[in-house]
C-alpha cells in the first residue's frame, strides 16, 4: 500500500477522485482516493488507492452529504 501524501494534521480531503466507466446515468463512479488544495492555491495533492487503466479519472469536489458518510 502506498504512502499517503502529507497534510496538515486535522485537514480533511476537499476533493475526491474516482474511476467512471460508462456515460451517463449507467456511469459507475468508484472513488480512489482524497485530495486536498496546496497551500498556494495553485494546485491539489492527491493521494490514490487505486489508479485506472480504463476509464475516466474524474475529481469532484466533497459535498457535505458525502461528508458525513
Amino acid at each position: 500500500m502506498a504512502n499517503p501524501q502529507p497534510k496538515q494534521p486535522g485537514q480533511k480531503p476537499t476533493h475526491r477522485p474516482y474511476r467512471v466507466v460508462g456515460e451517463n446515468e449507467s456511469a459507475i463512479w468508484t472513488p480512489i482516493g482524497a485530495a486536498w488544495p496546496n497551500k498556494d492555491g495553485q494546485g491539489f495533492s492527491i493521494s490514490c488507492d487505486a489508479v485506472p487503466l480504463h476509464g475516466r479519472f474524474v475529481m469532484r469536489a466533497i459535498t457535505e452529504k458525502e461528508a458525513q458518510q
